[in-house]
């Protein structure tokens, strides 16, 4: 009877009938906190049924502890059921005991153990999300949308999200041989990966072909802002004055902090509302809005998406192309527009719950959706044709020769060395596609100017 007891004063706790403090939001600014009072949004009449629930739940709890064919302690029931409630609210609300806690706040700094990736729960199995660039995953080859259905032999059906995420980590330089299922492959692969600790530069950048500025962010973590700062300073002192515009390639980033997906938005916009998050109640809705000031000063920006970008990668996404200050290019993003609140439990770890919805400015819920491109544009490889080179003016005898023989000789000749270099490069046809729209944006402003 005391264990019954004790069961039901723990799960009142949860359910609201005691106050929870110090909540830090996984996708909000870190330490904004969640109390609930006794008694709040919980009319009266309803009390006595909850208590009716709770007994049943404590009845099953000293049943399975009486009776279960093999020992169980209390610890491991109250977590299953605690897990078992929340896994079954929707993918992303989960409890965390004390080690999944600390691995979490471990990741959001930017720096933890593992495979490099961003998993969910879809039919039973693992979904990849992304996989993180410069990960084990990632170079091992594991691709967004993946299914893992095997862990090291053993079958993920019947698994949490936990259960299966706790299989995938383990020590440093340890393999582990992941199932995969892939849409368009004929066959399940078996993929070994060896885990490494995961140190993610969460911004790359780079200049592309003399003036563009390319901007990569893999996720949305502490050091997000700071670095997209310093990348556009570094691409400013390298090109200079002839930076035409930028590329923001949101690729396979799997989101992070909703803090750092608004200030990243922040980075190139004006005014105006980013995202609205809305919750169950009305009083909880909250609109974060732009600052004055842009990074860029105004020029072009594209942005690439794909499958993979998902939660903080869709908000940027979709800010800058409902207030029409970047052109989105790419696939249709994967639809996570929820938010998730982590809430500390002490001494038991913490809850990861769902607590909103977000909202682009123009009031789209990606839920599920995600964000379309405004020009879709696929993975490709472009190929060469061979063909028969045709007659030409400059090949008639007696031709008159054209007056900058010369320095289009001397031109075409350092295109020909580019193309040497650039054959050594992996090729990206999104990107490349980017690059020449932004080319041809700033093509036509130049002429509309000249009118």
């Amino acid at each position: 009877m005391r264990s019954s007891l004790f069961i039901l004063g723990f799960f009142l706790c949860l359910l609201g009938f005691a106050p929870l403090a110090n909540a830090q939001a996984e996708e909000r600014t870190a330490g904004e906190t969640a109390e609930v009072e006794a008694g709040d949004n919980e009319p009266a009449e309803n009390n006595e049924e909850t208590y009716r629930q709770l007994g049943l739940l404590g009845d099953v709890f000293e049943r399975a502890r009486a009776q279960y064919v093999e020992p169980v302690t209390d610890e491991e029931l109250v977590e299953n059921a605690i897990e078992g409630m929340l896994a079954n609210l929707d993918p992303h609300s989960s409890y965390l005991d004390n080690d999944d806690f600390e691995q979490m706040r471990v990741q959001t700094s930017g720096e933890f153990g593992g495979l490099g990736i961003e998993v969910t729960m879809d039919n039973g199995f693992v979904k990849v999300v992304s996989p993180i660039d410069g990960t084990p995953a990632f170079d091992a080859g594991i691709k967004a949308g993946d299914y893992f259905t095997h862990l090291d032999g053993e079958t993920v059906m019947g698994l949490s999200l936990s259960e299966a995420v706790e299989k995938m980590r383990g020590k440093v330089g340890q393999p582990i041989v992941l199932t995969v299922v892939r849409e368009g492959a004929e066959d399940v692969m078996d993929i070994e990966v060896v885990r490494d600790i995961i140190k993610i530069e969460s911004v790359k950048s780079r200049v592309e072909q003399d003036d563009v500025g390319y901007v990569r962010i893999t996720t949305f973590n502490q050091n997000t802002t700071p670095g997209l700062i310093k990348a556009i300073d570094d691409i400013k002192k390298e090109a200079g004055d002839k930076v035409i515009g930028y590329v923001l390639d949101l690729r396979n980033n799997p989101g992070g902090l909703l803090n750092e997906a608004i200030t990243v938005s922040d980075a190139f916009l004006e005014k105006g509302e980013i995202v609205s998050t809305r919750g169950r109640n009305e009083e909880d809705t909250k609109r974060d809005n732009a600052r004055p000031g842009d990074l860029i000063d105004g020029k072009p920006v594209i942005v690439i998406i794909n499958g993979g970008s998902a939660s903080a990668s869709e908000i940027v996404a979709g800010a800058l192309q409902d207030h029409k200050r970047a052109l989105v290019i790419g696939e249709q993003s994967f639809g996570k527009g929820s938010v998730q609140t982590i809430i500390p439990l002490p001494g038991h770890g913490a809850m990861r719950l769902t607590t909103a919805r977000y909202y682009t400015p123009s009031g789209r819920s990606i839920q599920a959706e995600g964000i379309t491109p405004d020009i879709e544009v696929r993975p490709a490889k472009l190929e060469e044709i061979a063909q028969r080179a045709g007659m030409r003016e400059g090949d008639l005898r007696g031709a008159l020769k054209n007056d900058n023989d010369k320095k289009k000789k001397g031109k075409n000749k350092i295109a020909a060395n580019d193309n040497e270099e650039e054959e050594d490069k992996p090729q990206d046809y999104q990107l490349d596609r980017a690059v020449d729209l932004l080319r041809g944006i700033t093509l036509y402003e130049e002429r509309m100017a000249k009118k």
